[in-house]
């Protein structure tokens, strides 16, 4: 296994070079800072571990450059909840706070080792879309994606539609791939997460004493995306005072970071998505109009997971096996029963609930077989289908009951003979 260590203290760097010395399955080689990482690393590396706090671009912006390509593990002495959920939404496996004992990060890199042994021995599929973040396949899916590879051998602005968890940003992702600019960098930002009055020097950068706190200046979303495609999720919820400055930017194809007076020209790709609805927004005064148009050149509509049935076992089957690795438990699987409350289940929240259903289940589950009560899909408001005999049975008991076992007056009641109840009656053991 080949990892890159990105660590700007000599002191730990050099720890963790003589640490792992020991540990002859593991190719180590290390890096002062993200800048130099990002020139040395390739496609012949594993895993990242890097440090957050790093001067010029720190461990966040670098994991967000790297646009999912490796796997991470990230090292910090200075952990906040901030900088952790930031961590986990940009898919980083293990978050580890210094200091550690040298057993703690072996056994995260172990644990990430068996992940990509099994992923390399399942079965693959000749589809594009089986190494590209897609967990199953459907027609459905198919045909969003022959829309998507059209879409990616052009630079159009492109705005993903769906419904929250449906996968917007491996769509995003799927696409930057199969463009281009695939060997640059894919740099995603979820809008909502930003509070509005950061929003703009996250975007855009700042120069050092552009403002309080300022200490070194710090390079924006749209300078790291720069000869690659920047991923804008959730502009729905984009500040309408930062709309102006964003349709600008794309427009010049240029950016002023805050607190300098010279423009810096960048040549990007804008993928957007959202599960707002725009014309509403525009309607009533909340969106640009101008800026819809700009970044709605080509609109991709992405189908609820309901209405791609085929994908849930296969997604389920994934999901099951990456995490009884993850966990260190022996391969389980879902009963049958378990599997038909699956299929029937309406997935509100779409993949992203579905993946978390089977994490739980996987967890939580006793034995080697997972079964209906412990994926506690009823709680979550499935409904059990029944069919038209048990619905006709339960509504014969209830009448009979109602007439106190009078077969003739219960007939007379349900509009049927007293010889097809007595029929009935005998067929359902009443």
């Amino acid at each position: 296994m080949k990892i890159a260590i990105v660590e700007d203290d000599i002191n730990m760097r050099k720890s963790l070079e003589i640490a792992m010395s020991d540990y002859k399955e593991f190719e180590i080689q290390t890096f002062k800072n993200a800048k130099d990482a990002l020139k040395g690393i390739d496609d012949s590396f594993n895993l990242v571990i890097t440090d957050i706090n790093m001067p010029g671009i720190d461990g966040i912006e670098f994991v967000k450059t790297l646009g999912g390509k490796y796997e991470v593990i990230i090292m910090t002495g200075n952990a906040t909840l901030q900088r952790a959920i930031e961590s986990i939404h940009l898919g980083v496996k293990d978050f580890l706070l210094k200091p550690f004992d040298v057993d703690t990060l072996i056994n995260a890199i172990k644990r990430e080792d068996k992940i990509q042994k099994v992923k390399k021995a399942a079965p693959q599929s000749n589809s594009k879309n089986s190494s590209s973040g897609f967990l199953g396949t459907s027609k459905t899916l198919e045909s969003i994606l022959k829309i998507a590879d059209k879409a990616a051998k052009t630079d159009a602005s492109i705005l993903l539609l769906g419904e929250s968890g449906v996968g917007k940003e491996v769509f995003a992702s799927y696409i930057h791939e199969n463009s281009l600019r695939a060997k640059k960098p894919f740099v995603a930002i979820n809008m909502a997460a930003i509070p509005d009055n950061l929003i703009e020097s996250e975007l855009f950068g700042f120069e050092k004493g552009a403002f309080t706190d300022a200490n070194e200046a710090k390079a924006g979303q749209f300078e790291l995306a720069n000869g690659g495609t920047l991923f804008l999720d959730e502009i729905g919820e984009m500040p309408y005072g930062v709309q102006a400055k964003i349709l600008r930017a794309l427009q010049e194809k240029e950016i002023r970071r805050l607190g300098s007076s010279k423009g810096i020209k960048i040549d990007i790709r804008v993928i957007s998505a959202t599960n707002a609805n725009l014309n509403d927004k525009i309607k009533n005064g909340e969106f640009r109009n101008d800026l819809y148009f700009r970044l709605n050149t080509i609109p991709i509509n992405i189908a609820p997971l309901r209405e791609r049935k085929d994908e849930i076992l296969q997604i389920t089957q994934r999901v099951l096996e990456q995490n009884c690795i993850k966990y260190g438990f022996d391969l389980k699987k879902f009963s049958d029963e378990s599997q038909k409350q699956l299929l029937e289940y309406n997935w509100p929240g779409n993949i992203r609930e579905l993946i978390s259903v089977v994490e739980r289940a996987v967890i939580l589950s006793e034995g080697y077989e997972i079964t209906p009560q412990e994926l506690f899909l009823e709680h979550r408001g499935l409904t059990k289908k029944r069919d038209i005999a048990e619905m006709e049975k339960e509504l014969i008991e209830e009448v009979l009951i109602s007439a106190e076992g009078n077969v003739e007056k219960a007939s007379k009641t349900l509009g049927m003979s007293k010889a097809s109840l007595e029929k009935k009656i005998k067929n359902y053991e009443l």
